[in-house]
């Protein structure tokens, strides 16, 4: 028999690791937005970044790249512990407002959207998709809600680093269909 898989022990050993990569890597979110294929993206009208706490990447380098042909912008905003995020438009020059766990995200009077493609913090990854996140799951109900309504295109953006050879999957993890990093572009087979 296997004993279970500590997530939280790898989850601290993790955000140690991210937050060293950070330190030593400054550049990685340009030099991630440069590595972008943007033609092998699904068509999207609408995409949602992610305000970066802590040591995560900084998906901003991405904005106008994803803008280029006319899509738009928006950020998740956490209406509770349990619930799935809403996204709502946003513009650089919006000023933000603290969600329910104080990250700053689009003013409630901001349009609700749904993206079509999502950029999703990572604090670890595999090759076949499986992401690691903070641990309450507001990725995965979001991701799964909205792939219930329609296709969604799910990008990790994280340091290269944070690659392990293979992670647990419990059947409400959500895959990525691709991983972008400082140093690569993998798609999900």
């Amino acid at each position: 028999m296997t004993a279970p898989f500590d997530k939280t022990a790898l989850r601290v050993r993790l955000r140690g690791q991210r937050r060293r990569l950070a330190a030593e890597i400054r550049d990685a979110a340009a030099r991630a937005a440069a590595r972008l294929p943007i033609e092998r993206l699904p068509p999207f009208e609408v995409f949602s970044l992610y305000m970066p706490m802590g040591s995560e990447m900084d998906p901003r380098p991405l904005l106008e790249l994803l803008r280029r042909n006319g899509a738009r912008a928006a950020l998740p905003a956490a209406g509770g512990r349990d619930a799935a995020l809403s996204f709502r438009l946003w513009d650089p020059a919006m000023p933000l407002v603290p969600d329910a766990f104080g990250i700053p995200a689009p003013p409630a009077l901001a349009d609700e959207v749904e993206p079509d493609l999502v950029i999703a913090p990572v604090l670890a990854f595999d090759r076949a998709g499986r992401r690691l996140g903070q641990g309450a799951g507001h990725y995965d109900r979001t991701i799964s809600a909205l792939r219930a309504r329609k296709p969604v295109f799910v990008l990790g953006l994280a340091f290269a680093g944070q690659e392990i050879d293979q992670l647990p999957e419990e059947a409400h993890d959500e895959r990525l269909d691709a991983i972008l990093t400082e140093t690569d572009y993998m798609t999900v087979s």
